[in-house]
């Protein structure tokens, strides 16, 4: 959520950098939303100095023995007309509250301009992709093959959009998350923890998920408002709402491996085959509390990180960083990590990684202690996916596929594997 003194000094400023990701902000209605609720706040400041001015009066007016009767009498008047002014004070503020939260955050001043993902700029590349002297096989194909990956159960036990894995594919989505999760612990420093996997209203307004994009969760249908979690950063962000965490334990790095479920509402026909775009996936979070100052520091070094799983498992990416047209609604700057997919003859994204600046801690009122000045400040927060399992599956089994239908499984991943080296075939 955005700073509301900001909105309301510098509201042109706000709108310039609205501009950026196509959001037109309302500037009539903030101009009229501020000036009635100035006018009702001196209403009531007004009120409040008469009622206490008429209040000391009686006092004095006891003591000299006049009647005090039309002295009370207006007071009580006055505490009538308060009670109103008040009722319209809270009404225009929840109005503004409203407004406010509708608002997206503001791009950071190196997001560049453009309208949607053909806009987004690429930063670097890592690895070329391979030659195939073969016919190329999808992860569908490869998958079916390898006695692996089944949509069609998937479809009867549920519907469409999931999938079941069994045997050695089973095996190497796990193999992954383990992977994965060793390595953001081990090397790059983070802390696990293990979230519910079902989140109240509040933790997903905190994030920015709720209420514009309500469309895209899916709800349990009781009376609790419970819904199931697009992602474990709204949880693990969440660990530090309405906290103030001291600031000697900052940076706060943590990582989660989670289940996540989407509707993906408005994306149908998009990504019907395969693994690409699933109401159910797992991925490995990673989550950041950082000082302000911190912030530009703790982004880049988060996409290193995420970077750094491609690379040891030898999959050729590359990093773009989001226009102002194509950035989500909480973030400040987004980088996306694209890997190479044989069968599309493209990159598609695999890693989301965001900086969200003092928006997301706003919303949930997460903060440190400043060790000079002893005040809370808001913290910095910041996510990204270190990786999304099923496309890191589903790039490993058609980058290291081998013309018989064989995969090689690669070998950072052989120790989760049990020492094996190559998903075979099954047999027909």
């Amino acid at each position: 959520m955005l700073d509301s003194k900001l909105l309301r000094t510098a509201t042109e400023q706000v709108a310039q950098g609205l501009a950026k990701r196509g959001y037109v902000l309302d500037v009539a209605k903030i101009q009229a939303l501020e000036e009635t609720r100035k006018a009702i706040q001196i209403k009531t400041e007004n009120l409040q100095s008469e009622r206490n001015s008429i209040s000391k009066g009686i006092g004095k007016a006891k003591q000299a023995g006049e009647d005090v009767a039309p002295m009370m009498q207006a007071v009580e008047n006055i505490k009538q007309e308060l009670v109103s002014a008040e009722a319209e004070l809270t009404k225009i503020q929840a109005e503004w509250d409203d407004f406010v939260k509708a608002i997206p955050n503001v791009p950071a001043d190196e997001v560049p301009e453009g309208k949607s993902d053909e806009d987004n700029i690429e930063i670097r590349r890592w690895g070329m992709p391979r030659s195939f002297h073969f016919p190329i096989k999808d992860h569908v194909d490869l998958g079916a093959e390898l006695g692996g990956l089944d949509f069609e159960v998937a479809t009867k036990i549920t519907g469409t959009r999931f999938a079941v894995l069994r045997g050695g594919v089973a095996r190497l989505h796990r193999a992954l998350a383990q992977f994965m999760l060793d390595t953001h612990i081990n090397q790059h420093g983070y802390e696990e923890v293990n979230v519910p996997f079902i989140v109240n209203r509040d933790s997903l307004f905190g994030t920015g998920q709720l209420p514009k994009f309500e469309e895209d969760l899916f709800k349990l249908t009781d009376d609790r408002e419970f819904y199931l979690i697009p992602t474990a950063e709204v949880p693990v962000t969440n660990i530090y709402r309405d906290d103030i965490v001291d600031e000697s334990q900052l940076p706060i790095k943590l990582v989660c491996h989670s289940p996540c479920f989407r509707s993906e509402a408005g994306s149908y026909g998009r990504d019907t085959r395969g693994m690409i775009r699933q109401h159910q996936f797992e991925k490995v979070e990673l989550v950041k509390f950082v000082r302000p100052e911190e912030s530009d520091a703790a982004l880049e070094a988060l996409v290193g990180h995420a970077e750094t799983i491609l690379q040891q498992l030898g999959l050729p990416h590359r990093t773009v960083i989001l226009c102002g047209g194509d950035i989500g609604f909480s973030a400040a700057k987004t980088y996306d990590i694209e890997v190479w997919v044989p069968s599309q003859d493209k990159y598609r994204e695999i890693s989301s990684c965001s900086s969200f600046r003092d928006f997301q801690a706003r919303r949930m009122m997460a903060r440190f202690r400043n060790k000079e000045t002893g005040k809370p400040e808001l913290l910095h927060t910041l996510n990204g996916s270190g990786l999304a399992i099923g496309r890191t599956l589903l790039a490993v089994l058609e980058n290291y596929q081998q013309e018989d239908g064989s995969v090689i499984v690669p070998e950072v991943l052989r120790p989760y594997m049990g020492g094996l080296e190559l998903l075979i075939p099954a047999k027909k």
